[in-house]
């Protein structure tokens, strides 16, 4: 198992930790098997300001995944719709224990020089 850093805009950050987002979407579905989400905040924040663990990670038709995640996508139905338009598949990262850091740290924390355009295992 192993973590991967993930860039998300600040505010689905803030979804993310008052517990309205418990479900990060992604187009592509990483290849390691993870354990841990370490979030990056884009700008303008551009630190990494927590984590969390990855309960499961849910494959399906766009429309099978927000049937199954609506009530905490943290998302309307419009932003996930134009998100996944042309797609057949949508990847749900599921979170729990989030954390958010008391102080956020530097990319370079981590041996990062600039943030993933989608995630960067870690």
């Amino acid at each position: 198992m192993c973590n991967m850093l993930i860039s998300i805009n600040p505010e689905y950050v803030e979804s993310i930790f008052n517990g309205t987002k418990k479900y990060e979407y992604r187009k592509v579905r990483c290849k390691k098997e993870i354990d841990k989400i370490i979030i990056y905040s884009t700008y303008p924040i551009m630190k990494i300001v927590g984590e969390a663990k990855v309960e499961k990670i849910l494959e399906d038709s766009p429309e099978k995944i927000w049937e199954v995640t609506q009530n905490e996508a943290g998302v309307n139905y419009k932003f996930y719709n134009k998100y996944y338009e042309n797609r057949e598949k949508a990847i749900a990262y599921k979170l729990t224990n989030i954390i958010k850091y008391d102080f956020p740290k530097e990319l370079s924390y981590y041996g990062i020089k600039a943030a993933p355009q989608s995630f960067i295992y870690i």
